[in-house]
């Protein structure tokens, strides 16, 4: 008896660290995929750097008990697997995203994300935002277009004063 207490115990202190290193998590229903499925979709978590667990609900509740994800409790009925992210805090979201679409069987149930919690509608949402490289990417395209152009009449001014 005691034994299984404390096998318990690891895993909620696990559980806890997880929620409170975590940018953000999402929590889906995973049933209905199969096992070649789920390994897809753990490769490309983990290619996205998303840690992705099924944890029983009743050791999620007892981890978050008292703590600021403790929301997430009201969501956790039924089969729940948790994605963690500990960097990007949309990229469960996106990455579950794409496994939901393509294999039609899995749906979003809510999340934490930077400390606030979200429904299923809201993480949907989340997960169309385009990941921080993304956004960074694009924003660099988009000042360095009016600088190149800048650049180039600057260019043809000398070069028309020089004949």
């Amino acid at each position: 008896m005691k034994e299984a207490y404390i096998q318990k115990q690891v895993v909620i202190d696990e559980i806890k660290d997880k929620f409170e290193r975590a940018e953000s998590v999402v929590v889906i229903d995973y049933i209905g995929i199969t096992v070649a499925e789920a390994d897809e979709m753990r490769r490309k978590l983990r290619e996205a750097n998303v840690d992705y667990t099924v944890y029983k609900n009743t050791l999620v509740k007892r981890a978050i008990a008292g703590t600021d994800n403790e929301s997430l409790a009201e969501i956790l009925d039924g089969p729940s697997a948790f994605a963690f992210s500990y960097d990007d805090a949309t990229a469960p979201a996106r990455v579950l995203n794409d496994s939901i679409k393509a294999y039609k069987k899995m749906e979003f149930k809510g999340g934490i994300v930077e400390g606030e919690f979200y429904d299923k509608d809201a993480i949907q949402q989340i997960a169309s935002i385009p990941s921080r490289d993304v956004l960074i990417s694009k924003f660099m395209g988009s000042i360095q277009s009016p600088i190149s152009s800048f650049a180039r009449v600057v260019k043809q001014i000398a070069e028309a004063k020089e004949a």
